[in-house]
């Protein structure tokens, strides 16, 4: 397959802007535009929809997910209204008494809120393996996770992708060793599928979250959750109408069904048939089967490995090419001006987002060489 070019066409964007902030929030694709107003237009005629447009969507929502991620059991995908709902399914369906959940530092708050709130509920220890300083940090950092999985843990709830800086999480060793003792692999995919591969077969992690409006080209309100073998029969935290078995029959509906629908479908959110985001989540996935994660994360380390070897001589950090992702990175220094930085971007029309003490990048394929060589311009100067 060849290369991706640039696909600037495709979005909303204005030429005289440099967005290298795809983590906090995706720019919208015109066609996703078009199917979240053809969704509300659709509103004005409700005598239009059939029963039938209740669940095709979703369907073709769990069909489209299931090419991302080389998921052959398409009715393992609930939709959800965000992580947290996701996470929170989990924490429902988990014991954690006189058990540990693992967790890295420094990781986004709807991947750790579900588990001090679980482990102080029913008796269990939150574990974090914060981030070591200096070289090699990605691989160290690796190493400590995998240390800190033991016979007590329960689970380990983690990212693929660092959300502060892109370090990468090797999930293959992560899930060999909580195989090993036992424990649950919970991963939150919101800043990694959908830009970076991702293949459910071969990480087989137990749970895979991700929110629908970063890198799965979506509206915000909607996302997906593909839940493994742990969770068939588990309860869900809402009980609505779509998620019981027959639903489909409107006719039947109070002819009440004690049983759910079949896989995770009974994890699904009420109203997840949303007329707009869900026309727009699909079309934003259909995209992205048609790019494929491969080629975009090949694209995206084509347009910012120039500018951040300047950034490395300039001595900027960034952590080693073989622990980050090309589609979101940290950059550091150690004199770090940052309120002079800011501004300094803002007047270039920069976009990018601060975590911690690093400069948040994440580039996608609406940029180009262009954008990063703006933003390593402006760092160079401002030290």
């Amino acid at each position: 397959m060849d290369k991706l070019t640039l696909q600037a066409d495709k979005f909303e964007l204005p030429e005289n802007i440099h967005y290298l902030n795809g983590a906090f929030m995706s720019p919208q694709l015109k066609s996703v535009t078009e199917a979240g107003l053809a969704g509300v237009r659709a509103k004005a005629h409700p005598y239009t929809l059939a029963v039938d447009d209740f669940f095709s969507g979703p369907a073709n929502i769990r069909q489209a997910f299931s090419s991302l991620i080389n998921n052959p059991e398409p009715n393992r995908i609930a939709l959800i209204p965000s992580v947290s709902y996701g996470m929170a399914t989990v924490t429902h369906n988990v014991n954690l008494r006189g058990k540990e959940v693992v967790v890295a530092g420094e990781q986004f708050p709807s991947n750790v809120y579900p588990w001090m709130s679980a482990t102080a509920r029913q008796g269990g220890k939150l574990v974090t393996v914060e981030p070591p300083a200096g070289e090699g940090r990605g691989a160290k950092w690796n190493q400590l996770l995998i240390e800190a999985i033991t016979t007590r843990t329960a689970l380990v709830a983690i990212s693929q992708v660092h959300w502060a800086d892109g370090t990468l999480f090797d999930l293959a060793a992560i899930r060999e060793r909580t195989r090993e003792v036992g424990a649950l692999l919970i991963v939150d995919g919101t800043q990694s599928v959908g830009a970076y591969p991702f293949d459910i077969l071969k990480i087989q992690p137990d749970a895979l979250i991700c929110a629908g409006y970063k890198w799965l080209l979506g509206a915000y309100g909607l996302g997906v959750a593909w839940y493994g073998d742990y969770f068939t029969g588990g309860l869900p935290i809402e009980e609505n109408w779509l998620n019981r078995l027959n639903s489909e029959d409107f006719a039947g509906l109070v002819a009440y069904e004690e049983a759910y629908q079949p896989g995770a479908l009974r994890f699904g959110m009420g109203e997840q048939s949303n007329f707009v985001l869900v026309p727009m989540l699909l079309q934003g996935l259909r995209q992205l089967n048609e790019w494929t994660p491969g080629r975009i994360q090949e694209y995206c380390t084509d347009i910012t490995e120039g500018p951040l070897k300047e950034l490395q001589a300039a001595g900027f950090w960034v952590e080693d090419k073989h622990w980050r992702a090309s589609h979101l990175f940290g950059i550091r220094h150690e004199a770090m001006p940052a309120a002079k930085i800011k501004n300094a971007l803002t007047a270039k029309n920069i976009y990018v987002s601060y975590r911690g003490n690093a400069i948040r990048v994440s580039p996608y394929v609406h940029n180009s060489v262009a954008d990063m060589q703006a933003l390593a311009d402006v760092l160079v100067k401002s030290i």
